[in-house]
């Protein structure tokens, strides 16, 4: 590595050369990052604690030896070990906004991330939320990191978020999360199954992100993803068998004009038709279509 240090010298070849290698090796991308440029330019940028939404003003910056020589031992950690650079450098962003992660949680990657910042919610047009402020209650159904009740709790100024996480080592870091949010004093954390520990609680918006990696997929994860805690992803043979059991308790959780949105991957197909007599508005971001549903309490019970 000291001899590679000693070529590479601008940020610009370490980039080039952890593409190269990142390419060679025929890694797996897909959790923060959608190849290997982009999760070079991650790796390197957050590893130097320079902002990673742009790697070109720093492009021909001069390393200093240690700082190549640091870099050009991750890209070969990523390369030998198969962990994602969020695990690698502790961090993971959704549109902008930081989170700690490691490998008790998911690295934080959610379409609903993406969805809230849009103008579905507190938008001048077409919205499923008109007014922001409006939102009193909210629930983060299987939290993980606490990413997404932390978000809520950013777009929805007035609300209370209560965030339910099974797992007691992700609650851990959903903790930490919400400590350094700046939102903790309208964040409540629960460690539980579901909907359980919040007994009778009725919310205005549910959002949630569960485990819905099918049992066919879960066989053939690559490495990469192997490194995520399986109970975050596993949803049983079709992968639905928590997001049934969401729509089978949600209505009991939700006040009249209130909403589901949720994340299921690839199940659209199977949902429509083991739940026909439900009318879902199937939503689509930039790298999805179809994944994500909103469900308004009237629409239950049909």
């Amino acid at each position: 590595m000291k001899t590679f240090a000693a070529d590479l010298i601008t940020l610009r070849d370490l980039l080039r050369f952890a593409v190269s290698r990142f390419t060679e090796a025929g890694l797996a991308f897909g959790q923060g990052t959608t190849g290997a440029v982009d999760e070079a330019a991650f790796l390197i940028l957050e590893s130097l604690h320079l902002p990673v939404d742009d790697i070109n003003p720093w492009a021909d910056a001069r390393l200093t030896v240690p700082e190549r020589e640091m870099l050009l031992a991750r890209i070969e950690e990523r390369v030998v070990s198969r962990k994602p650079a969020a695990y690698l450098t502790g961090k993971a962003y959704i549109q902008g906004v930081p989170f700690h992660v490691d490998e008790r949680v998911i690295v934080p990657r959610s379409f609903i991330g993406e969805l809230l910042f849009t103008d579905l919610f507190g938008g001048d047009g077409f919205t499923l939320v008109p007014d922001v402020t409006a939102v009193g209650r909210a629930l983060d159904l299987c939290s993980g990191s606490g990413c997404l009740a932390i978000l809520a709790a950013r777009i929805f100024p007035n609300a209370e978020v209560d965030a339910v996480e099974l797992s007691a080592q992700a609650i851990e870091v959903a903790r930490a999360n919400i400590a350094d949010s700046g939102f903790a004093d309208r964040l409540n954390l629960f460690q539980g199954d579901l909907f359980q520990p919040v007994a009778s609680e009725r919310y205005d918006l549910i959002i949630t992100n569960p485990p819905y990696v099918d049992a066919e997929a879960m066989d053939e994860l690559p490495a990469e993803f192997r490194h995520e805690p399986a109970m975050a992803l596993d949803g049983g043979e079709d992968g639905l068998d928590i997001v049934r059991r969401i729509l089978a308790e949600a209505p009991r959780h939700l006040n009249p004009g209130g909403g589901l949105l949720c994340e299921i991957g690839r199940g659209r197909e199977i949902l429509e038709d083991d739940y026909p007599e439900l009318d879902f508005f199937w939503l689509d971001t930039e790298e999805s279509a179809g994944e994500v549903f909103w469900l308004t309490a009237d629409k239950f019970g049909r």
